[in-house]
């Protein structure tokens, strides 16, 4: 049911009882805008949110209740499931849980075992001594037991890992160099025998032909588990869980062979729809999956029916790895295809009775019930997770200090797996989005859920710690969607208007600490997409612990004057790139393909004035083209006595220019999409539309394999391994002149 919202309030006003209790839960009641002016939050809205935070307070009896059970949450007087801390720092404890005289136990996860005994004052806060080891500990106080999540002070780094590639015999480590990446849409990687999708043998061929021209990392697309049974669902960005893995991407043929993977197509009887869809050139995901799961249940099939003791025993151990949560998913897979079925309903949350409680007799029942459809969904997720694995260690073993760079969305669908199996972890009634803005005056809803703050604190941040190991697992690195999310999210009331919601806060120091712990248990880098409108002070504490922030060629614009920053000017501590997946390529920025587009979808307003504001935009893209020809001129990747072409066409635009440019800034990891190495003018997403662009559909033209025999694209990779090489030794040359020089 929706719920009318009214108009803000006055800011400035003294907080209400509803007001202090949303801002005590964490919302921010009041927030400044993109016109930088204060707006308040209506109490309407206040009311909901905290209703769907479990807070009800729609009279003053529940008012009353929910505030005593937030300050009972709040108080201290209990220790929390899990704190976080980092090595060789003293760790304070809520004083209300604390005695002074009180002895205390901490056992490391080594085995070691500090005892002590706390001394602080009456009143004042109870410290524990630093701990200098990493990891989950237990702290022990009387009948109290709580975990230590004691963290490194920094995230594992590119520096981490270039020097784990190559150890320096020498007692100072010899300078890392400026690395760089291809970043790739698996989903739009061709093989000969795919089935009208990318899969995991595309992305490991990419991977080991790139690294042979110089590259040390391959981001990717979110390779999150999405809706087997509906698989019109196929945004990357909205799956099921973030928790598996798209079975869809699964080359039949990678673990169990080749003849088996023939022998499952022909089962299938879709040999000829196979062909049919590797022949498109954008993606059919209805078709594909439909043909893709047929050949993984006969292939199933034949795994069951040949004894193969090794592939059996390796299929057991993942599945006992897996535990609760990947039998969770795979009972949803099962469960929401008989509820479509039965009636016709793919949301959990409307499904009859019990079955929306993943702990239910019920559940157990059908689990009972539909055993092989089950591990069906189980062996289809072993065999994904082996194919991206694979991928990783090939990306490895071909020489690349990084390899794999997966992405981890910002949210799940709130229909989906990961809400259902952490129903009680997971924000319910609600989407994350984004406020009104200078682009977007409607705001957005995106239709996503994530994780509750309150419930992280009582659950001890058990569903966060799960979604990063299982990020973290196949891979040398993780991209965090929308890493702002970590301080704050704008939740919006299902069913209400994007601008009717409010900022939610998140315990951004906790999760920090988390994701370094995590970093360094996996030996693997993070990056975090800080675009946006950033809140002052956050890039800086990206920076302090290490993860490295995302500065796009469109956006690095000087800060006196209409112009592009100079290459030095770049940020260091950053992945620096010329566009991303929601933004138009260098073909297609140069020749204004994504205006055109804005306008083909209704997303260009009218102008009062009455002029065409496609012109007008056309105009204003001339004028920052001369910008940023200018901008490679003085970087010297331009020739400096040629104009601007005349002849605005894709064959005009300045790909090998802009790929030099980023080669050029100080960041130690410069990342290329496969777009922009291709020169293409389409771009993978256009925001804010569904059907009318093609997006997430869009393939190469070739296999991957034939890529690397084109001589344009694999001169364009040497340039570019030439460029950053350059860099190097263009800083190492300006470090050690003397300043006489």
């Amino acid at each position: 049911m929706s719920t009318t919202i009214n108009t803000p309030a006055t800011p400035d006003k003294t907080p209400s009882a509803i007001e202090a209790l949303a801002a005590k839960a964490g919302f921010e009641v009041e927030w400044q805008d993109a016109h930088k002016q204060i707006q308040r939050v209506p109490e309407e809205t206040l009311k909901v949110l905290l209703e769907r935070l479990g807070l009800p307070c729609d009279n003053a009896t529940q008012l009353k209740q929910s505030a005593a059970t937030l300050d009972a949450e709040l108080s201290g007087r209990k220790l929390p499931p899990l704190m976080t801390a980092e090595v060789d720092r003293g760790i304070s404890l809520p004083m209300a849980a604390v005695k002074s005289g009180a002895r205390y136990r901490i056992e490391l996860e080594s085995g070691a075992v500090i005892d002590g005994r706390f001394t602080s004052p009456k009143g004042e806060t109870a410290l524990l001594s630093p701990i200098s080891e990493p990891g989950y500990h237990t702290l022990v106080i009387n009948e109290q037991r709580t975990t230590l999540a004691v963290a490194p002070p920094r995230c594992y780094t590119v520096d981490d890992a270039w020097h784990a590639l190559r150890p320096s015999p020498q007692a100072t480590p010899q300078a890392t160099p400026p690395m760089w990446g291809v970043a790739a849409q698996v989903y739009g990687l061709r093989r000969l025998g795919d089935g009208g999708v990318g899969d995991f043998s595309a992305l490991a061929t990419l991977a080991s032909e790139s690294a042979q021209r110089g590259s040390h990392a391959i981001a990717i697309s979110p390779m999150h588990a999405m809706f087997s049974a509906e698989p019109n669902k196929f945004s990357p960005y909205s799956p099921s869980s973030r928790l598996f893995l798209n079975i869809a991407h699964i080359d039949p043929a990678a673990v169990l062979g080749a003849e088996a993977a023939q022998a499952a197509i022909k089962a299938a009887g879709v040999a000829d729809e196979f062909a049919e869809l590797e022949a498109l050139q954008l993606i059919d995901w209805p078709r594909v999956v439909t043909a893709k799961l047929a050949v993984l249940r006969a292939l199933f099939a034949q795994f069951h029916a040949h004894d193969n003791d090794v592939l059996h025993k390796d299929f057991a151990r993942f599945v006992k790895r897996g535990g609760r949560a990947l039998e969770d998913h795979a009972r949803f897979e099962a469960l929401q295809a008989a509820q479509l079925i039965e009636a016709n309903e793919g949301h959990w949350r409307n499904w009859a009775g019990e079955l929306r409680d993943p702990r239910s007799a019920a559940v157990a029942e059908f689990a009972a019930a539909h055993k092989n459809e089950i591990d069906f969904f189980l062996f289809a997720q072993w065999l994904a997770a082996k194919g991206l694995s694979h991928a990783q260690h090939v990306a490895r073993d071909s020489g690349m200090a990084i390899g794999l760079i997966a992405d981890l969305a910002v949210g799940c669908d709130s229909a989906g797996s990961h809400a259902w199996s952490y129903r009680d972890e997971m924000l319910q009634g609600v989407s994350v989005g984004a406020p009104p803005d200078l682009f977007n005056q409607a705001g957005q809803s995106w239709g996503l859920t994530t994780f509750s703050p309150r419930a992280m604190r009582t659950q001890g941040f058990s569903a966060f710690i799960d979604m990063l190991r299982a990020a973290f697992t196949l891979a040398g690195g993780i991209r965090i969607d929308h890493i702002l999310g970590l301080r704050r999210l704008w939740l919006v009331p299902d069913g209400e208007s994007a601008k009717n919601g409010a900022y939610l806060r998140y315990p951004l120091d906790d999760l920090l600490r988390l994701i370094a712990l995590e970093s360094w248990r996996h030996k693997a880098i993070v990056i975090g997409e800080d675009l946006g409108t950033v809140p002052p002070g956050f890039r800086e504490r990206l920076q302090e612990h290490g993860l490295l922030g995302i500065r796009v060629l469109w956006f690095e614009r000087a800060e006196k004057g209409p112009g592009f920053k100079a290459p030095a000017d770049w940020d260091k501590d950053v992945a620096a790139t010329t566009t991303t997946h929601d933004l138009p390529t260098v073909t297609g920025w140069w020749i204004g393909e994504d205006i055109v587009w804005r306008a083909k979808i209704g997303q260009t307003a009218a102008r009062a004035d009455g002029q065409d504001p496609v012109e007008i935009a056309q105009t204003e893209r001339g004028e920052d083209r001369k910008l940023l020809w200018s901008a490679f001129q003085e970087a010297g990747v331009a020739a400096p006595d040629v104009s601007v072409p005349a002849d605005i066409s894709p064959q005009t635009a300045p790909v090998d220019e802009a790929l030099a440019f980023v080669a050029s800034t100080p960041a130690p990891l410069a990342i290329y999409p496969l777009e922009d190495l291709l020169a293409l003018a389409e771009m993978p997403n256009l925001p804010g539309s569904i059907d009318e662009h093609p997006n997430w559909r869009r393939r190469l033209a070739v296999p991957v394999s034939e890529l690397f025999d084109d001589d344009s694209f694999v001169d364009r990779l040497l340039a570019v391994d030439q460029a950053r090489k350059k860099s190097v030794r263009t800083k190492a040359a300006t470090h050690n002149a003397s300043p006489t020089d």
